[in-house]
């Protein structure tokens, strides 16, 4: 039988506490989505980077005016500093180097002084994501708000698995639609209602994107994102509880994934992370 878990209230409430004070404290981090300051599509050829405004890759004025070059070819990116210009790639002096992206589970960060650099890459466009303390999302934070923490929502769900595995069509706020593996579903009761959602795969974890009716009044327009354990002996527990808002939410520099058609709940999710902004 599918259900909620049964747990020590007070525990479960410290814990989900601990893990909502280090979710904020990862948004507020040098390398999280509230550090994005930038986002710039490269063009096919040599891009240059720096704060001089003739750049392509405008840099903030405590970059060097000139300070690397991005050269694109064929999908690939390689880094060429700038003469005189000492950068770092992941905590090492570099002389220049392909770079890898976000397709990898590590990309590589370029670091010129506080500023850092990634390349993203989305169907055939490859671009740079630029990152730096100041940034105004970071200055301007004023808080996470989350609905009360509710244990009906963390719910242990059956698991369906796909043999073999499938393909999805997810479209990102850019428009562009990819397909991504889903090794199953999950499936759980609530309010009466059977409901199931279909996840991607990202850090060895199951990736779930979803909308309910909470959606553009209570909650981000577009839905949540909200990740969970890989199943284990044919369930997977489900806490909406920890269900947060898309990068979008903070930032007009990232390119956040839209939940699929079949992730929409019709049923109102009071659980999890509410609109960032004002309350």
């Amino acid at each position: 039988m599918l259900g909620l878990l049964a747990a020590s209230t007070t525990d479960y409430r410290s814990s989900m506490e601990t893990w909502r004070h280090g979710y904020e404290e990862g948004l507020k981090a040098p390398q999280g989505w509230l550090s994005v300051a930038g986002l710039f599509w490269l063009h096919e050829g040599e891009n240059r980077a720096g704060s001089d405004p003739r750049n392509d890759i405008l840099l903030p004025a405590s970059a060097p005016r000139n300070a690397a070059a991005l050269s694109f070819h064929q999908g690939k990116v390689r880094l060429q500093p700038a003469p005189g210009v000492s950068l770092m790639v992941n905590g090492k002096p570099s002389r220049g180097q392909d770079l890898q992206s976000d397709l990898n589970d590590h990309p590589d960060i370029v670091a010129i002084g506080s500023l850092s650099l990634t390349i993203i890459q989305r169907g055939p466009r490859a671009g740079v994501r630029l990152r730096g303390p100041e940034s105004a999302a970071r200055r301007q934070f004023s808080g996470l708000h989350w609905f009360p923490i509710d244990e009906r929502y963390r719910i242990r769900a059956r698991w369906h698995s796909y043999n073999p595995v499938r393909k999805i069509a997810i479209t990102n706020v850019l428009g562009i639609t990819e397909d991504e593996t889903t090794p199953g579903y999950a499936e759980f009761d609530l309010d009466g209602k059977t409901w199931r959602l279909e996840p991607t795969i990202e850090d060895n974890n199951l990736f779930f994107t979803f909308r309910d009716q909470t959606a553009g009044k209570e909650t981000y327009p577009s839905g949540r994102f909200l990740y969970t354990e890989m199943p284990k002996d044919g369930e997977v527990t489900i806490d909406f509880n920890k269900a947060h808002n898309p990068p979008c939410a903070f930032t007009s520099f990232a390119t956040c994934p839209l939940p699929p058609r079949q992730n929409t709940i019709r049923a109102a999710i009071r659980a999890g992370e509410k609109k960032y902004g004002r309350h």
